[in-house]
């Protein structure tokens, strides 16, 4: 098996490159909100969808690229080869919460399982804890439970969700944004 190296991705090099961060899922995390007498009452499981879901990037109103405009100060790192990007992380500081935000993840289908993905997310840990950053965090799906689940194996933890981020209707789509997050041990 070969081993890549990964390197910092240049801004004026990489800026706009399409990520196919594309996906299919026999498994969703449903989610309801149920107003109680005291409160609400907000229950996640996994289930079984009744036909694959697939999520296509290209499909979407706003495929995944590298060094968009709107994340002022982010730094991309990843695996090149023969000028192909293999993996990619991309992530973005938040100054005024103290956080660092990983605004995108990629590995290429061919590279998948060798552990590259564990590297970049130790990357972006290494960054969090250097720069002594309170948090790191990400968003992912509810319909994306192999990078849930990876994440959630990677030390991260569900810290919140928005029901209607990509739509008004993501709950009965069964595409939630889910709202990840990483916390060093030495972060307040």
């Amino acid at each position: 098996m070969k081993e890549y190296i990964i390197q910092k991705l240049n801004k004026e090099e990489w800026k706009g490159t399409l990520l196919p961060v594309d996906y299919t899922s026999q498994y969703y995390y449903d989610i309801r909100i149920e107003k109680t007498e005291d409160g609400f009452c907000i229950p996640i499981c996994k289930k079984q969808f009744e036909t694959p879901f697939t999520h296509l990037s290209e499909a979407g109103e706003y495929p995944d690229r590298l060094y968009e405009d709107w994340w002022e100060g982010a730094s991309a790192y990843g695996i090149v080869e023969d000028g192909k990007l293999l993996a990619a992380i991309e992530v973005c500081p938040e100054e005024w919460s103290r956080r660092l935000l990983i605004t995108e993840l990629f590995v290429a289908k061919e590279i998948r399982g060798q552990g590259y993905g564990r590297k970049l997310i130790e990357l972006a840990k290494q960054i969090t804890v250097q720069n002594q950053y309170r948090a790191l965090m990400l968003e992912t799906q509810s319909s994306n439970v192999n990078a849930v689940d990876f994440y959630l194996h990677e030390g991260f933890t569900l810290i919140g969700f928005d029901s209607c981020c990509y739509t008004n209707r993501d709950i009965e789509r069964k595409e939630v944004r889910f709202n990840m997050g990483w916390f060093p041990e030495s972060a307040e």
